[in-house]
């Protein structure tokens, strides 16, 4: 809860009336919904007080993301009015609200306290596909058509590497997961998967890791299997 200081008037602008009203409303809401806020003293906007977000980025420092701003003072001095159930002009309110805060800032500390491992729906890249060698590009192709008729974001990688410099390369750029195809996969209508932490899950049907894909875009989950 970010407060006028009190000593130093000079830094705010509107009535002190108004700034009475505006913190106890603020106070109020605190406690109405048990946000648990704590009181600053010199940390108000210049036209009133506020509820800052903060967060702690990845090295424990706090930062502030979402704010939401009562403004008596500003409306008063643009001379804006609306008129009441009874007929009478009234100066509004304005709330100053952002949910995300500064949105270069969001995401920089999304990034930073993931470590650019977004969760899969979140993830620039959703799966690689990796054939072992060239004879597996045309089932590599058909895995790719079934995982983008699921708007799935995925792209093959058969580039002239060796397999495990491939998987190395998507798990550096955070992919969530890995799709190996070799003979056995081709043969049985499979896919290898790997995760980007390494773990190996092994052969499955293809539709059935698609599925399991799928859901966890869906829904936004948090794990990845």
């Amino acid at each position: 809860l970010s407060f006028k200081d009190p000593e130093k008037p000079q830094n705010y602008i509107g009535e002190e009336a108004d700034w009475k009203i505006a913190q106890r409303m603020l106070l109020d809401v605190n406690d109405e919904l048990n946000l648990g806020g704590k009181v600053m003293i010199g940390e108000a906007a210049l036209y009133g007080p506020k509820i800052d977000i903060m967060l702690k980025d990845a090295l424990g420092n706090d930062r502030q993301l979402g704010t939401v701003q009562v403004d008596f003072a500003m409306p008063k001095r643009f001379g804006l009015v609306y008129t009441d159930k009874d007929g009478q002009e009234k100066t509004p309110v304005m709330l100053h609200r952002a949910i995300l805060g500064s949105y270069g800032r969001f995401i920089a500390n999304l990034m930073e306290n993931t470590g650019g491992a977004f969760p899969v729906w979140l993830a620039p890249l959703q799966v690689s596909i990796i054939p072992i060698g060239e004879k597996h590009n045309e089932y590599a192709e058909k895995v790719k058509e079934k995982l983008l008729e699921k708007q799935i974001r995925v792209e093959i990688n058969d580039k002239a590497e060796t397999m495990q410099a491939r998987i190395r390369d998507a798990q550096n750029h955070k992919v969530p997961y890995m799709l190996i195809i070799g003979d056995r996969e081709v043969e049985n209508g499979q896919v290898s998967v790997r995760l980007r932490s390494g773990e190996n899950i092994g052969a499955i049907k293809l539709e059935e890791v698609i599925e399991k894909i799928n859901s966890k875009y869906l829904t936004k989950a948090l794990d990845l299997w």
